[in-house]
């Protein structure tokens, strides 16, 4: 029996949404199933609508589904908002003191079951307790898993929890519920992971030693992560002052030969430009993640969008070269960050990691287990690499324009660099020939950047139709195309990951057998079908876009593709 259910939970910030949320997804892990979550809160402490919601399948999901067919009503907005949600033969069960409601609606008394087991505190525990009850969850796994959540807070802790679950698993035992199923011990399929674990994983496999950064969602997450890791590996990672501070930290680091990197997100970014500017024209190897938000200004601060690409490609005054990278899964996040770390130095440039609050935030199954490399290539030069180091130049001329590159007060070279137009020895000078010869030699490492990026992942790309997205929107775009084709329309897609410099050959010829192609974005203008006319000439022949904040659900693109699918 194929099984694919999803549970909404909702209530105000503060009433412990993301603890029941948690406890499904454990309990769907340990009995060896997939799950997909994603998490919409507003921007404050306490109140304000939030809600956590989980896909359970056998089969691998990596987006949300748009119909709920079990809706977990904390307080009584949350039933209001989202009633129309539930698919045929979905329940709500809301505690009885918010009212009553229609259609198949169980009112518990989560309050009062709370305060049996031991306080308020516990009536997210009682809630988790009746969610998998009516699922057909055995209660031994649910003690399994609390033990898990809950064992290291000692005893009376654990004992508490594991009795509010079981007064709300008791009081819903005998409700039938359609979507029930049976529940099999099996291994678990995979470690669940957020994106901005990902992240940070990917930057210690890619040998970062310091991260500074200042706190702004929906970038936080991954900063946290790392701190967590810092007692056990040799990193450093700063809370500053601000992202001014943050960014040149982290060029001060990478002077000094250690790979550093800092995140962020658009306003924050906002505030680096100068920073990397500085990083440009020095041609000082920094990694910076945005992790997208809409704007403009402090626009939505806990939502998602991809409204930043066209800005990370131009930022800063002038032209110098950087990467972009946009990863589509956590999996694909931990190999692009430990990736921009070396390209970064390889290259001597700055590199942007693109994510957004869906993929920092959500909840996946990571596909493999993640693991470092066996070695880590630097590329900082040594006494005996550089001849005669007493004519050391910083910034000499080279074919591929990368210079060998010293570190201060490590040897004999002497390190000179600026923030000015600069000779080869890194002394400021205003003359023609040097601004022309340095602009040229930085440009030169364009071509040879090219040659690291990966062309766009085909999912069945030999499709008479294609839908084109970027970053996180992969997952939501595959399960459309799937259901696309499922309904007879020869439709496949293309993601990009690797966006600047930009693939253009390689995005020319996977999209050239095509008859039509569309845009799939999460911004108001279809920023990538800007640049893929700008790169290649190749026109979109429409383009499903969504800026609300939202993540695209699979039906939403559906809806949107189908006036071109015969």
């Amino acid at each position: 029996m194929s099984i694919d259910i999803t549970v909404k939970i909702g209530g105000e910030a503060g009433q412990g949404i993301q603890t029941v949320g948690h406890l499904l997804a454990l309990v769907g892990q340990e009995a060896g199933l997939y799950i997909m979550a994603i998490n919409d809160f507003e921007s404050r402490i306490r109140g304000g609508h939030s809600f956590f919601q989980i896909r359970i399948s056998s089969k691998p999901v990596q987006a949300p589904h748009h119909k709920v067919h079990l809706l977990v009503a904390l307080n009584r907005e949350t039933y209001d908002l989202h009633k129309g949600q539930l698919d045929s033969g979905g329940l709500v069960i809301m505690d009885e003191s918010d009212g009553s409601g229609e259609g198949d609606l169980i009112a518990l008394p989560f309050s009062e079951l709370a305060k049996k087991a031991g306080g308020m505190l516990f009536a997210n525990t009682v809630a988790a307790g009746a969610c998998l009850a009516l699922l057909g969850v055995p209660f031994e796994l649910c003690k399994t898993v609390l033990s898990k959540q809950f064992g290291k807070k000692g005893a009376d802790v654990l004992e508490k929890n594991y009795y509010a679950a079981e007064l709300g698993y008791q009081a819903v035992k005998d409700v039938a519920f359609k979507w029930s199923f049976e529940w099999r011990a099996d291994r678990p399929k995979g470690a669940l992971i957020d994106g901005s674990k990902a992240i940070a994983l990917g930057a210690l496999a890619g040998d970062c030693r310091l991260a500074a950064f200042y706190p702004m969602s929906p970038a936080t997450g991954i900063m946290t992560h790392l701190s967590s890791l810092s007692d056990r590996f040799p990193l450093i990672v700063e809370q500053v002052e601000d992202e001014i501070a943050a960014v040149n930290m982290i060029i001060g680091a990478s002077f000094a030969g250690v790979r550093a990197m800092t995140s962020t997100s658009g306003g924050g970014f906002c505030l680096m430009t100068e920073g990397l500017g500085l990083a440009g024209i020095t041609e000082t190897p920094i990694v910076i993640v945005n992790a997208q938000r809409p704007g403009p200004a402090t626009g939505l601060p806990t939502r998602t969008g991809q409204g930043d690409l066209h800005f990370v490609i131009r930022a800063s005054q002038d032209e110098f070269p950087r990467f972009v990278f946009a990863p589509g899964t956590p999996d694909e996040a931990f190999e692009v960050t430990a990736r921009a770390l070396h390209l970064a130095e390889k290259y001597q440039v700055p590199a942007i990691i693109l994510s957004d609050q869906y993929l920092a935030d959500s909840i996946f199954m990571a596909g493999r287990p993640y693991a470092a490399p066996q070695n880590i290539e630097r590329f900082i030069a040594k006494d005996g690499d550089i001849e005669n180091p007493e004519q050391y130049k910083r910034f000499a001329f080279t074919p591929d324009g990368v210079s060998p590159r010293a570190l201060p007060c490590a040897g004999k070279p002497l390190v000179v660099i600026s923030s000015d137009e600069h000779r080869e020895d890194g002394h400021i000078s205003e003359e023609i020939p040097d601004r022309i010869g340095m602009v040229d030699k930085r440009n030169a490492k364009v071509p040879f950047m090219i040659k690291e990026m990966n062309p766009p992942k085909k999912y069945y790309g030999e499709s008479e139709i294609l839908l084109v997205g970027w970053g996180s929107t992969e997952g939501a775009v595959k399960e459309a195309v799937d259901r696309l084709r499922d309904a007879g329309g020869d439709v496949g897609c293309l993601n990009f990951s690797d966006l600047w410099p930009f693939p253009a050959e390689a995005a020319a010829k996977a999209l050239g057998k095509a008859k039509q192609f569309l845009m799939v974005e999460l911004n108001a203008s279809a920023q990538l079908g800007q640049l893929l006319r700008e790169q290649t000439g190749l026109v979109y022949s429409g383009a499903i876009l969504k800026y609300d904040g939202r993540p695209f659900y699979p039906n939403e693109i559906i809806d949107g593709a189908k006036q071109y699918v015969r």
